[in-house]
């Protein structure tokens, strides 16, 4: 099954069809984010996302650090890369699924540039069925490795031992593998 950002919302109701904690703010078109503690009323805010995917990861980060295992997850097979938050505080929950939710756009945005550059009228879809995602476009790893390799062969720099040992004659062997 696809998860797609351009699925129609049920009803009247503004909850993602597909994802978990995850519901569309009025006809702003931004999606939202939020996670009711284990065994109380209050709610952590995880935030305002442009799409339904980034708020699905910071949902997700947010459930694994209060629910463990047992949490239900939107992207189960991603999790692993994920950001784990510094404590339980809401506020630690917080940060780290703000920056879950930030990788997962710029990871969007990547490949929105690298696919021809074009603003299309949704994202994306990257977080498909086994949330395959292609590192080494987004991280530019051709391009590393070409600069890698580049680097290779420059010439290093030259050593120059002019001191005041050298000048007055007293010069000294800054040999290596000299032992004696």
């Amino acid at each position: 099954m696809s998860k797609s950002s351009s699925s129609p919302l049920t009803g009247s109701s503004k909850k993602h069809p597909i994802y978990h904690g995850v519901r569309r703010r009025g006809s702003s078109g931004k999606w939202v984010s939020e996670i009711r503690e284990p065994k109380s009323p209050n709610r952590i805010w995880l935030g305002t996302f442009p799409t339904p995917e980034m708020a699905a990861v910071a949902y997700d980060v947010a459930a694994v650090a209060l629910k463990g295992g047992a949490a239900q997850l939107n992207f189960p097979n991603s999790i692993s890369s994920m950001p784990v938050p510094a404590s339980a505080a809401s506020r630690d929950i917080q940060v780290a699924a703000a920056s879950a939710a930030a990788a997962a756009g710029a990871a969007m945005d990547a490949l929105v540039n690298c696919h021809g550059g074009g603003v299309t009228a949704e994202p994306p879809a990257i977080w498909i069925a086994d949330e395959f995602m292609d590192e080494d476009l987004i991280f530019n790893m051709p391009n590393l490795i070409n600069d890698m390799a580049e680097g290779m062969l420059l010439s290093p720099p030259r050593l120059d031992f002019v001191t005041e040992e050298t000048a007055t004659g007293n010069a000294v062997d800054h040999n290596l593998w000299n032992y004696t």
